[in-house]
């Protein structure tokens, strides 16, 4: 039986979520993965889609439903630029607050504004806070989506964070096959938060380069 409880730390605890068949990490470690959740933003997005075109970089932007419809031609930029769109939800809640009716309904509504948006079905999911509860996970699967949590993040949501702190965070240890975590939205986070990760993403994306470690997409 599938705890609740125990599933909600998976993202911390990479024995949970193996133990559950979530990944934290990429199935073939070729390289890395930069992640982007709670976007689109009208600030945030543009500035890190700009700064990514610049670097030849390739990311994964895990959408809320509810932000995509209020920018569905921002939502279309992003896969039109070569990135994946993939699932965050429709709206930004813990799964262990909702029943099994209303995860189901967050994930079929926001899977419909993204392909709505940007013709192309969602097929990764990561949840809101990275926390599962048993029914979601298990309707996220039944809908054919694929979990994906992260294994390094630069906890760029906090209030007096610096740049700085992001990039070092965000590359410490970081190794092939690591998922990186970052915001590219402060809808659900610090006011301007976003404004701190596009100003810590070159010096993350230079120590990629340094270290030799290519940017993939996760499979």
């Amino acid at each position: 039986m599938i705890r609740g409880p125990v599933l909600a730390l998976a993202p911390h605890a990479p024995r949970i979520a193996q133990r559950h068949g979530i990944p934290l990490t990429l199935d073939r470690p070729e390289g890395v993965a930069l992640t982007f959740d709670d976007g689109p933003h009208p600030e945030g997005t543009p500035a890190v889609l700009e700064i990514l075109a610049e670097h030849g970089i390739r990311a994964t932007f895990f959408l809320i439903g509810e932000q995509v419809e209020r920018r569905p031609r921002l939502a279309a930029e992003i896969g039109a630029a070569g990135h994946e769109v993939a699932l965050h939800g429709y709206r930004h809640r813990v799964q262990l607050r909702l029943s099994t009716a209303d995860v189901a309904a967050d994930l079929l509504r926001g899977l419909d504004a993204i392909e709505r948006a940007t013709g192309r079905r969602a097929r990764l999911h990561r949840p809101p806070y990275g926390v599962y509860s048993p029914s979601g996970l298990e309707e996220v699967r039944r809908l054919g989506l694929k979990p994906l949590l992260w294994s390094c993040w630069g906890k760029d949501w906090r209030k007096f964070t610096t740049p700085a702190r992001i990039a070092r965070r965000a590359t410490r240890g970081l190794a092939a096959g690591d998922v990186i975590l970052l915001h590219d939205a402060d809808f659900y986070s610090s006011r301007h938060s976003h404004r701190r990760t596009v100003a810590a993403l070159p010096s993350i994306l230079s120590e990629l380069k340094y270290r030799e470690i290519g940017t993939v997409l996760p499979v």
